[in-house]
């Protein structure tokens, strides 16, 4: 068994570190060039990076599942890089807000739709459903 100095110093190809981190060699590069990244050392001709850098990969995977874009993400990373807490802050909390006004959108939907299938119920063969016409109409559900 290796001991943390070694995995933490061990260097990477580009093909090891995509497959360390759950990625392609493309989705690698793509963060490089993003400067999500660092640029690659390169030893004995080839360019090898630390093992440390698959943390990192998973971190902006996750990040963008949860809804952060590249450039958000960019700024979060920077925390880890020792630069500016307040912007970290500040980019989380502009994200929270996203997510609340989300959250409130997804909450006038639910009981738009629920009273729409109440509605539709209730007319049954009568009329047309309400539903229908409701998602026709752009301004009836958020």
């Amino acid at each position: 068994m290796r001991n943390d100095k070694n995995q933490t110093s061990e260097q990477l190809t580009i093909g090891q570190l995509a497959s360390a981190a759950g990625v392609g060699v493309e989705t690698v590069r793509y963060y490089q060039r993003l400067a999500l990244l660092p640029v690659p050392v390169v030893a004995r001709g080839y360019r090898t990076y630390p093992r440390l850098l698959a943390q990192r990969i998973r971190f902006i995977k996750r990040a963008q599942e949860l809804g952060f874009s590249l450039a958000e993400i960019a700024t979060l990373l920077q925390l880890e890089d020792g630069d500016d807490r307040l912007a970290i802050r500040k980019v989380a909390a502009d994200r929270l807000l996203q997510v609340e006004q989300k959250l409130e959108d997804l909450q006038k939907m639910q009981k738009m739709l629920t009273s729409l299938i109440h509605e539709c119920e209730a007319t049954a063969q009568t009329k047309a459903c309400p539903i229908i016409h409701a998602i026709a109409d752009k301004g009836s559900i958020p």
